[in-house]
């Protein structure tokens, strides 16, 4: 209780000097558009719109678990079966993680591919939109390069728990603008 009084104090000085109260304010910009320049940097690199992505079911398990944070890149190697990619699918928002089963080319040139969950009995034609057998490069979003195990579990419990999500920005932007200069 003693803390929260402290706090109170602080705050209430910080908006009685408004040239500090913009300082800090300014610093918490700086941080957010910082994390959006490296975002947008790692988009480029790895050329993918989604450059991290984490698993949220149990269908690729025991590859992946649910909350495990998948590395992905675009690059120009050929895709081949045994993969793990992750896409989109049209009328879908959240995309999926699964492992390619088959890879083929067609007459046109352009590469068909059919996916499958790890811990699924049959494969993704299911999901896929209607009346569609295969899935194509516009569909990807990238080729799995790497992992963190269950480090992406933060991320669903912050979707699972919206409240969470508030508490947390609220909390995190309370600090930085009560941040103490030693």
């Amino acid at each position: 209780m003693e803390e929260l009084k402290q706090y109170y104090k602080e705050l209430k000085a910080l908006v009685a000097k408004p040239r500090q109260f913009i300082q800090q304010v300014l610093a918490l910009a700086c941080i957010v558009f910082s994390m959006l320049m490296l975002w947008r940097g790692l988009m480029l690199y790895t050329n993918s719109e989604s450059p991290v992505v984490v698993v949220l079911s149990g269908s690729m398990e025991p590859g992946f678990q649910r909350g495990d944070i998948l590395f992905l890149t675009m690059s120009e190697e050929p895709l081949v079966a045994g993969d793990v990619v992750v896409f989109k699918v049209d009328g879908r928002d959240i995309p999926i993680v699964h492992r390619i089963i088959s890879a083929h080319e067609d007459l046109k040139g352009e590469v068909n591919l059919l996916t499958k969950g790890d811990n699924n009995p049959i494969d993704d034609r299911g999901l896929y939109a209607r009346r569609q057998l295969w899935l194509n490069k516009q569909h990807l979003m990238g080729r799995a390069v790497g992992f963190l195990p269950y480090v992406g579990m933060v991320t669903i419990w912050l979707n699972d728990y919206p409240w969470l999500k508030f508490a947390l920005v609220g909390a995190m932007g309370f600090f930085v603008l009560l941040g103490r200069d030693s």
